[in-house]
């Protein structure tokens, strides 16, 4: 009996972290693979429900364990998502006109595209220094602009695909 349930528990949580895995991929144009993941997903989910309901008013315990399932699945598919950080992601860095060239110069040092455009805030010009990342240098990035000593603003967005640029190939 433990045993049924530990499956059940098990493989709820496989499926759903490959939903997660599938859903990720598709949004981020990775069709293919999206659809791989999803033929194995859906055989589990299969499996997994013909288990659960049979029986289910006799052993309501199914249940809980399908939903517990799920919501560490959820958790652990958003985790090896997260890990993984496939994708890419737009960096926008907004600092003051004056400081402009030594932030655009630190991150081009480490082999960053930078674009910068002129901006206005609200008491005086600015300028936003934008790169196009993978999302595997996310934090490295954020730790060049934060040690580097310059006052910044930084917004970071997904971003599904980028054509052409400095050290981005697609």
């Amino acid at each position: 009996m433990v045993l049924n349930y530990l499956m059940i528990f098990v493989a709820k949580i496989v499926e759903v972290s490959l939903m997660t895995l599938r859903t990720v991929l598709i949004t981020r144009g990775e069709k293919l693979y999206g659809a791989i993941i999803g033929v194995f997903e859906v055989s589990i989910w299969l499996v997994l429900v013909s288990t659960v309901l049979v029986g289910i008013k006799d052993d309501p315990i199914r249940m809980v364990v399908y939903a517990l399932g799920f919501g560490v699945g959820n958790y652990l598919g958003s985790t090896i998502e997260e890990k993984l950080a496939l994708g890419l992601v737009t960096i926008n860095i907004i600092v003051s006109d004056a400081d402009a060239p030594n932030m655009a110069t630190v991150l081009r040092e480490h082999n960053l595209g930078v674009t910068v455009i002129d901006a206005e805030g609200f008491k005086e010009n600015k300028k936003i220094l934008m790169a196009h990342v993978k999302r595997k240098r996310k934090n490295e990035l954020v730790k060049l602009v934060e040690n580097s000593g310059i006052n910044s603003v930084i917004s970071i967005s997904d971003t599904k695909t980028v054509y052409g640029g400095y050290g981005l190939k697609k």
